[in-house]
């Protein structure tokens, strides 16, 4: 028997055992999900959608910044190359000078068939000045091509270093989306009575971390807020009811370090567009001695921020599809606490390595 029949046999017979063998019993429905777990699901998806977002806004600043870079290294090229144009000018016009002289006598020579030596001795130290400015001309020319070619090589490497940031920008634009699409799935398989159910435990879970960090005495006392924190705060409570949208900066929607670093610029103290770079460079602070005005840090990584406003309490945008609003200062698990403004009450901000 070929090849061909006995695999066509086979798969008859392979068939028939699939027509006669008994139908299994339908599957029982899987147990639906308890509000925990749904709670615990949907927060995973947040914070991942979150930690891509600050990912994205990192990668923005950095793409930012190297545009401004690709701009500068072009204007100095293009300047570069009129002032190489002008030596080369220069250089050729010197040129047709000295070829034009070739013929006349050396200045040796000159100076013994002068009927006047003075006169020749004055005259050979004009011809010496022109070959120095010459010698200068020929220097001039050689220093502008070496930097005509080496900011030509530095704008090619600034522009490939954009090419990749704005590569990587969009794959990790894809990413947030990408998970905004898995929290947009499993809210809307969840009916109202469950959202409600999610939303009381979520609520729970905050009230008694709130409350630990006050047992705990972590909470701080009433402090005044430096002038450039009230000035911060005002610029955070004018935003609230705004929606929160990843990557946004306002003035119609923010994200967590958007709100943050908005705020502050608004105070006249620029800090770092992103919650781990906020972490990372500005001055910490025990959450004790907060005051308005300061950041709170949330989560391990420090991908998410909020502004202190005192009374236990920050205001902050929370996350897609919720509102800038005053939450209690636990909403999320506290990571730590850092201070805009450290450098303008005489501590000097610290760095970290990466």
């Amino acid at each position: 028997m070929s090849g061909t029949f006995r695999r066509l046999a086979c798969t008859a017979t392979v068939a028939a055992q699939a027509v006669l063998a008994p139908l299994p019993a339908a599957a029982a429905p899987e147990p639906e999900p308890s509000v925990s777990r749904m709670l615990t699901d949907l927060q995973q998806l947040y914070r991942q959608t979150e930690q891509a977002t600050e990912a994205y806004n990192g990668t923005a600043e950095q793409l930012k910044q190297q545009r401004a870079e690709v701009a500068r290294l072009d204007g100095e090229l293009s300047r570069a190359r009129l002032a190489l144009k002008g030596s080369r000018t220069d250089a050729g016009r010197l040129a047709r000078q000295q070829y034009q002289n070739s013929g006349d006598l050396g200045p040796y020579v000159r100076l013994l068939l002068a009927r006047d030596p003075q006169h020749a001795l004055d005259e050979g130290h004009v011809i010496g000045e022109l070959a120095r400015e010459r010698a200068r001309t020929v220097a001039r020319l050689t220093s502008a091509e070496k930097r005509r070619d080496a900011l030509a090589r530095a704008a090619r490497k600034a522009l490939d270093t954009q090419l990749t940031l704005a590569g990587r920008q969009r794959k990790e634009r894809d990413d947030v989306q990408r998970r905004l699409r898995d929290v947009e799935r499993l809210l809307a398989g969840l009916t109202p009575d469950r959202l409600a159910a999610i939303a009381r435990l979520e609520q729970q879970g905050v009230t008694a971390a709130q409350e630990r960090l006050t047992t705990a005495g972590a909470l701080p006392a009433d402090r005044p807020a430096s002038a450039g924190g009230d000035r911060a705060v005002h610029y955070a409570m004018e935003q609230l009811g705004k929606p929160y949208r990843w990557g946004a900066e306002g003035p119609a929607s923010y994200d967590c370090s958007g709100l943050t670093s908005q705020a502050w610029s608004h105070a006249g103290t620029p800090i770092p567009r992103t919650s781990q770079e906020q972490w990372r460079r500005l001055k910490r602070v025990p959450l004790t001695d907060l005051r308005p005005g300061d950041l709170v840090v949330y989560f391990p990584e420090a991908t998410h921020v909020a502004m202190y406003v005192g009374g236990g309490k920050v205001v902050q945008a929370p996350r897609p599809g919720e509102d800038v609003k005053v939450s209690p200062m636990a909403s999320y698990p506290v990571l730590g606490a850092v201070r805009p403004d450290a450098a303008a009450s005489g501590q000097a901000p610290v760095t970290e390595p990466r």
